[in-house]
């Protein structure tokens, strides 16, 4: 049967939850992985598309107004590459079997005889309600609810018929689509016996930092969607329930909500700076300002990573550094074992997290993400080291290796990688990144040297941007090279740093900054 399957293909009809890709579901996220052709909406999250490296990517999203493929289009496509005997991913927003058609592509490939699986995903309407603190039932409130859609079925002449019989049948109202006749709606509502005065919301981009929410009474709220100029896609949600959002809104309360952070460092090694960035309702604009290269005498690095052995420690300073010495050690045809009896030790906790991939842990990490404080755990060791491998990048600080040969310690420097100044259209997406930004995250000096270079050295650009360093070293180089630094990190990591920076607009807004 599985050899059947795979000679004719399959089609997954995913959901993609409603805007954060982190609340895609773990089945869906497997499935994307392993997929060979995604054909996705306008309303998934971009991000979600990286889950799929190999995959064959067909946009098929469509938008009122807009053009767009016919769904006759897409469903061709769906069971053309199915029968190419391809794993192929629907990839809705959404639930895909909620005002998503998916119900109607799940029958063509019945009919097409093409093997299908639904994957169901978080419904748009629930995460706009519950994300704007709207819960869509409440024992006291409402006991009922209804999703409609507000757009015309083909051939169908939309009427305020069915709109008046809903007004009072239902507890709860959410209207999926129905942006264009919110105000016949509203009207219709009012019309069929609604109090003119029930709570209503409009909840735009809903579970992403650019959500927008608006409230205000039915008979009022298409007045207030206009004057702001609120447009798909977006969910309207009508009832007393729609009162409690002043007490339980959690999402577009926080302090980092809709703030947007430059993340100017390679998209591969931003990922958990990324997310955790999303868990605070903010933007991670990630567009690098270095790329990373390989080491500058491959043939050196990898004598080193033969002879790790014959240390007493291995040292490693980035996370790059510990993904370079493990892939050449695979090259090599080494594994784990190469290290003996050699202990090793890393600057901060996501260079440790780094070697846990590859099965390791670290003997000492630095409570501190600076060489200095790696430097003092080494030399307060009893015995001391007499001899220690440091790998890292060749344009690393000289802190490290100069204290401990003072200090009587053999180092043997092994430069583990190098990086580059973006330049071309990388250098152009940094600089709109950067004009978009409210914020610019420096982690390192190496990030900030780069930065200023990538940008023609205009620290203007700089000059309107809240500047958060992860700690004084980076502030330092920041200085030297004439930015002014806002916020400083007190615990030098990245949840250190959004928390410093948390507070300093917290602060800001309480003063009335």
């Amino acid at each position: 049967m599985a050899a059947l399957e795979r000679s004719r293909g399959k089609v997954w009809l995913v959901g993609a939850g409603p805007g954060d890709p982190d609340l895609i579901t773990c089945r869906g996220r497997t499935v994307l992985e392993r997929a060979e052709v995604v054909l996705y909406d306008a309303l998934s999250h971009p991000e979600l598309l990286e889950y799929a490296p190999g995959a064959e990517l067909i946009n098929v999203g469509k938008r009122y107004g807009e053009r767009s493929p016919a769904q006759e289009t897409i469903t061709r496509e769906l069971i053309a590459h199915a029968q190419k005997g391809k794993r192929v991913v629907r990839l809705k927003g959404g639930d895909p079997m909620l005002f998503a058609r998916g119900s109607e592509e799940a029958l063509a490939l019945e009919e097409a005889g093409i093997p299908f699986e639904v994957v169901p995903g978080i419904a748009s309407p629930v995460a706009a309600a519950e994300f704007s603190g709207i819960p869509l039932t409440h024992r006291d409130l409402s006991s009922s609810v209804t999703f409609i859609t507000g757009s015309d079925q083909a051939g169908r002449e939309w009427t305020k018929e069915a709109w008046t019989r809903l007004a009072t049948a239902t507890g709860t109202i959410c209207v999926l689509m129905g942006m264009r006749r919110i105000r016949e709606i509203t009207s219709a509502l009012i019309e069929g016996g609604r109090d003119p005065n029930t709570p209503a919301a409009v909840v735009r981009w809903a579970a992403r930092p650019e959500q927008q929410t608006l409230t205000g009474p039915l008979h009022g709220i298409a007045d207030l969607v206009e004057s702001k100029g609120l447009r798909s896609p977006a969910i309207i949600i009508v009832g007393e329930v729609v009162g409690l959002r002043e007490r339980l809104a959690w999402y577009d309360t926080k302090p980092l909500f809709s703030q947007r952070i430059l993340v100017p460092r390679p998209r591969a090694q931003a990922a958990e700076t990324v997310s955790k960035i999303r868990a605070r309702s903010a933007f991670a604009l990630v567009a690098p300002a270095i790329r990373i290269a390989p080491p500058p005498d491959p043939s050196a690095f990898e004598d080193a990573v033969r002879r790790a052995k014959s240390f007493d420690w291995v040292v490693f300073t980035s996370q790059n550094g510990v993904d370079s010495f493990f892939h050449t050690a695979q090259e090599l045809g080494l594994d784990a074992r190469l290290f003996g009896s050699a202990r090793i030790a890393t600057i901060g906790p996501k260079t440790a997290s780094a070697l846990t991939r590859y099965g390791l842990r670290s003997d000492l990490v630095a409570p501190e993400y600076i060489a200095e404080s790696l430097t003092e755990e080494l030399l307060k060791l009893s015995p001391r080291p007499e001899r220690v491998l440091l790998a890292r990048a060749l344009e690393a600080r000289e802190v490290l290796p100069e204290a401990l040969t003072k200090a009587g310690i053999f180092v043997e420097i092994a430069f583990a990688y190098r990086t580059e100044l973006v330049s071309g259209d990388e250098a152009e997406q940094l600089k709109k990144a950067l004009e978009s930004s409210t914020t610019v995250l420096l982690t390192s000096s190496s990030i900030v040297r780069s930065l200023v270079q990538a940008i023609g050295f205009d620290t203007s650009l700089l000059e309107d941007k809240t500047i958060l360093s992860i700690g004084p070293v980076t502030s330092a180089t920041a200085r030297e090279l004439g930015l002014t630094v806002h916020v400083e990190a007190r615990e030098y990591t990245i949840d250190g740093a959004l928390d410093a920076l948390e507070l300093h607009l917290t602060r800001d807004r309480v003063s009335g900054v």
